[in-house]
């Protein structure tokens, strides 16, 4: 009998014990003060997680600057979460206080394809069209467009163009970023000054590109590369390039100087006939 009450004592001893140091450690906890701000980024692009942490840190001390002096237990991380949220720039985002006494913040990125310049507009879309918008603490390397987009004709029309471009050696050390009148008209402008590339729409990319090559090997060496303000590889079989220099259009036949295209003197490798130069000038039949 008095070995049971002795452990019935010692039992209670060591709850009465587990319960005081769990009142006493929640008491310093609540009364500790933040111990810093850890902010964790979900995504494989080390420049985007370096990007978005700086972000995210001076986002938290905007939306309160005396957040660091406060006591853990006081920080309103729900009311934090939401205003993070707010922010097109991340797909998701949870605030909560660790065992430690920092505030970590874990946010998903989302992940900009394209960087947007549409009139005054400016912004970022991802592979979805999901507007981003264009902060500059939350910087995104990627491919430049710019151009009148509309429902009917959104950025991410041109993304089939984008990547191509990106797993093409050749390509993707050519072209600086990319313009967009109409579905039917995507610029190229490359990184070498004085032309850009009229691509036509997104369809036979690899045929263009083969004819786009054989023009700067062919052509451009001997006419000079300063010859030309566009080369436009839109009609397949042909490449049809714009003299920059416009005074001898001024007496030809062509009543319009923004319509007088040269032939390039080149058909693309598919086609072994060349067209002589100045034909195409008179009866481009262009095909799409």
């Amino acid at each position: 009998m008095k070995k049971t009450i002795a452990k019935w004592l010692l039992l209670t001893a060591l709850i009465a014990g587990a319960v005081f140091l769990t009142v006493w450690s929640g008491q310093r906890a609540s009364a500790a003060m933040c111990k810093g701000i850890e902010v964790v980024v979900k995504s494989d692009d080390q420049r985007l997680v370096s990007s978005t942490k700086n972000g995210v840190y001076n986002e938290v001390l905007r939306f309160d600057s005396h957040l660091l002096k406060k006591r853990a237990s006081a920080i309103n991380t729900l009311a934090l979460e939401r205003h993070l949220a707010t922010i097109s720039n991340f797909e998701t985002v949870h605030c909560m206080i660790t065992a430690q006494g920092k505030l970590r913040i874990t946010v998903t990125p989302m992940i900009p394809a394209l960087r947007v310049f549409d009139g005054e507009k400016s912004y970022y879309v991802n592979k979805d069209g999901k507007w981003i918008s264009a902060n500059a603490e939350f910087f995104a390397d990627v491919p430049v467009v710019r151009g009148s987009f509309s429902k009917e004709f959104p950025p991410t029309s041109l993304l089939p163009v984008v990547n191509y471009v990106h797993n093409d050696s050749d390509l993707s050390h050519l072209v600086a970023m990319y313009e967009a009148g109409d579905a039917d008209n995507i610029i190229l402008v490359p990184r070498i000054t004085g032309h850009v590339i009229n691509l036509g729409d997104t369809l036979n990319l690899p045929r263009k590109k083969r004819a786009l090559m054989a023009f700067y090997r062919k052509v451009l060496p001997y006419k000079g590369w300063n010859t030309y303000d566009t080369i436009s590889v839109k009609f397949l079989g042909q490449v049809v390039a714009t003299r920059r220099d416009k005074s001898a259009a001024a007496h030809s036949a062509v009543a319009d100087e923004e319509i007088d295209l040269e032939e390039a003197a080149l058909i693309a490798h598919d086609n072994p006939h060349p067209a002589a130069e100045g034909e195409q000038a008179q009866n481009p039949s262009p095909t799409h």
